[in-house]
């Protein structure tokens, strides 16, 4: 089969034989792959820096019969920061789990890679916070994925004002009548409400360009991590090293 040239970010290595490496790269067009990097492992190996946790770079490849095999990359950021604080790289890990659940082989996911490396990136080069950095990341991930919350009314009655709460169940927001009859409501503030509506709007490249005071912060947290394990049906925790 003839060579493929893509751009990839990698998800996952592990070791495999004395000196290759076996990797789950995410890439635009083909979606997730699975990848074996022969020699990647020698110290002067050419694929030595491509094939790190977290590299996104261009990669030349052939396809075999059960892997890509990658004959040569070229790396276009490594999000050193990332790498040497412990605190940035267990919220890094912990996006790229979800990302590894939602994404398959052969899926056009080119949104959700740009979201990715925005997100790597402002947790690599900014001093955002960290939970407000993950959860405008999982919100959005959510509404590429197909489960885009109502924003602009209460999801049971229509009543566009007096909004006060979200409801993990119903995928949105409600009024403050609709909400008693709704254990699964969270009540929010006005910041809240802002914050979840421009998440679901912003331009990606404006993305991450607000922040939230305490209350709030802590309410978008406890709803984007209730309704990422909701919809995707798995409990997401942030594992401490």
């Amino acid at each position: 089969m003839g060579t493929i040239k893509t751009k990839g970010i990698i998800i996952a290595e592990h070791n495999s034989g004395d000196f290759d490496k076996m990797l789950t790269m995410l890439t635009p067009g083909i979606g997730k792959i699975s990848c074996i990097a022969k020699g990647a492992r020698r110290p002067k190996s050419a694929l030595l820096a491509g094939t790190q946790l977290l590299c996104f770079g261009d990669y030349m490849m052939y396809k075999g019969a059960n892997t890509y095999n990658i004959n040569s990359c070229e790396t276009i950021e490594v999000f050193y920061n990332i790498r040497t604080d412990l605190d940035k790289l267990k919220y890094a890990i912990h996006i790229t789990k979800i990302i590894q659940d939602v994404i398959t082989e052969n899926q056009n996911c080119y949104k959700i890679i740009q979201l990715f490396l925005n997100t790597l990136y402002t947790i690599s080069e900014t001093d955002k916070n960290l939970d407000l950095t993950i959860s405008i990341f999982k919100l959005r991930l959510m509404c590429y994925l197909g489960f885009m919350p109502i924003i602009n009314k209460c999801v049971s009655c229509e009543e566009k004002e007096n909004i006060t709460h979200f409801s993990i169940k119903d995928n949105g927001f409600k009024c403050e009548a609709c909400s008693r009859i709704d254990k699964s409501s969270i009540q929010i503030t006005k910041s809240t409400e802002n914050a979840i509506k421009y998440i679901v709007t912003a331009p990606p490249k404006k993305l991450f360009s607000f922040n939230l005071k305490d209350e709030s912060l802590e309410e978008l947290k406890l709803i984007t991590q209730l309704f990422v394990n909701n919809n995707l049906e798995k409990e997401y925790k942030i594992e401490e090293f």
